[in-house]
């Protein structure tokens, strides 16, 4: 029996980098998957691969969400609570950079990073949390980053949003405990993404040198990760933060 196997799981920023590979691992541990992103194309292309390779009783589908706007965040709730009853796992994984020194941040470079990388958590959970703990089970997996504790030079904004991440995991954490409800969290360090893609040779070098394993992790590994925390070898974890770094901030 896989993994996932019958478990119907929701996924944020599921079309590209970190999203994408644990939409593509739960997939293959059996997971039914509704997950979103801003880009159809690409969006739609993965529905069309996953549902190719489904095996009975699988189901995908992709939905072109803003998870920061709470209206259309409680609309696709509506959707998939009357086509799933409910689900088992929300995996929190929207994220966006908007990087400059704060001297010269405008307010809405800002407000674009906080409202994508935090406040999408607090709109998914809040659409979804209801029935998970009506049926007395459910796992909430965020991904934050190592910035949201060790800080970064020109990303106060998404310091601080992925530290509110934090925040809220543990606090939430504390108030669905009793209803059989595990809330966690993942932080990456530097992981290949598109992200990191963009980084100068002299940038990652320099980021290399911080990192004692010497490289740069997979999405891959991100994915384990999530898979640990979904299943069920993971039922007596909650409010914790597992860091997935090579060791940078040891």
């Amino acid at each position: 029996m896989k993994l996932l196997e019958n478990k119907r799981v929701v996924i944020t920023g599921g079309t590209r980098g970190i999203g994408r590979a644990i939409v593509e691992r739960f997939a293959e541990e059996g997971a039914s998957i509704a997950f979103l992103g801003t880009n159809s194309e690409r969006g739609e292309a993965l529905s069309n691969v996953l549902k190719e390779r489904a095996v009975e009783g699988q189901e995908f589908l992709f939905r072109p969400v803003d998870v920061s706007n709470t209206a259309e965040i409680h609309k696709f709730a509506e959707e998939i609570h009357a086509l799933w009853g409910d689900i088992d796992v929300l995996i929190n994984c929207a994220g966006i950079t908007r990087d400059k020194l704060l001297i010269r941040m405008e307010e809405e470079d800002w407000d674009r990073v906080i409202d994508t990388n935090l406040k999408s958590v607090y709109n998914t959970t809040h659409a979804f949390l209801r029935n998970m703990m009506k049926k007395r089970s459910g796992k909430v997996i965020n991904i934050t980053s190592v910035i949201g504790f060790m800080g970064n030079p020109g990303q106060a904004n998404y310091g601080a949003s992925k530290a509110g991440v934090i925040g809220f995991s543990s606090s939430l954490a504390k108030e669905v405990a009793s209803r059989n409800i595990q809330i966690n969290c993942i932080a990456p360090g530097f992981i290949g993404t598109d992200m990191t893609d963009k980084l100068t040779e002299e940038q990652r070098k320099g980021i290399l040198e911080k990192v004692p394993m010497g490289r740069l992790g997979e999405v891959q590994e991100i994915a384990a990760a999530a898979l640990f925390l979904a299943g069920k070898d993971s039922n007596y974890i909650t409010g914790q933060v597992l860091t997935v770094d090579g060791g940078l901030t040891v």
